[in-house]
């Protein structure tokens, strides 16, 4: 998307285009709610802003869509402004598997899920901790996160939808802890494992990195406009 995302805006705007985004997701992963910056001259922002939406739907590709573009702050940064992102995992356990037209956003799981088991799980994992276990290392990248949500809710079509927020995922964690949760509740493993698996300090490789067409970024938060700079800042610093 990115990619697509500014060889667009180029185009259009006529002048190279470096777009920073709240956050990258794995190959597979769709995102409703990413947002994105850029910087332009002035000059070409003004020509232009009345225009771009429909510019964009013109040249970017079927499967990718710009829902508004607004002028930013000036101390706004999309990535390290951000105070947490918000994602959603969907899994069909029905008989049936997942609604036609639901199957590239929901993953369908052969066997039913014991929901009361995998919120057991999941309470163990909130808070800040090395998630290390979680995630595919990074060089120079931290593993230590603020895991602030982690439910399930079933929809009124029976879906379940797990929540995830975070002030920042290192690669591959939302994946890996829908992964444990996803042995947790057809039966596979404790309730108590996946807390377990904090005590690890590199990638747990008996941890499934659930599928990715079944998880979608569908927010990202930000602080009021007189905090951006301090939020940016504190985001900058290496948690140890």
């Amino acid at each position: 998307m990115q990619g697509e995302l500014t060889e667009a805006l180029t185009r259009i705007l006529r002048v190279p285009a470096e777009l920073t985004v709240a956050g990258r997701t794995d190959a597979g992963v769709h995102a409703t709610g990413q947002v994105a910056h850029v910087d332009v001259p002035a000059e070409v922002w003004a020509g232009l802003s009345g225009s771009l939406l429909r510019r964009l739907a013109g040249v970017l590709p079927a499967d990718v869509r710009v829902r508004s573009v607004a002028l930013a702050p000036p101390d706004f940064d999309a990535r390290f402004g951000a105070l947490r992102r918000w994602y959603v995992y969907r899994i069909a356990d029905t008989a049936w598997g997942a609604e036609p037209l639901r199957r590239r956003d929901t993953l369908a799981w052969p066997r039913p899920l014991d929901v009361s088991a995998m919120e057991t799980a999941s309470a163990g994992l909130l808070g800040e901790h090395d998630f290390a276990a979680f995630c595919r290392r990074r060089d120079g990248a931290t593993t230590v996160r603020a895991l602030e949500e982690l439910s399930l809710r079933r929809d009124p079509d029976g879906v379940l939808e797990a929540t995830v927020s975070a002030d920042a995922f290192c690669h591959s964690m939302v994946r890996s802890l829908i992964g444990t949760l996803l042995a947790v509740g057809d039966g596979r493993r404790p309730a108590e494992w996946p807390a377990s698996l904090l005590r690890r300090s590199e990638r747990a490789n008996d941890v499934t990195v659930a599928p990715a067409h079944g998880l979608t970024l569908v927010r990202v938060d930000y602080p009021a406009d007189d905090q951006l700079a301090a939020r940016i800042a504190t985001t900058r610093n290496l948690r140890a």
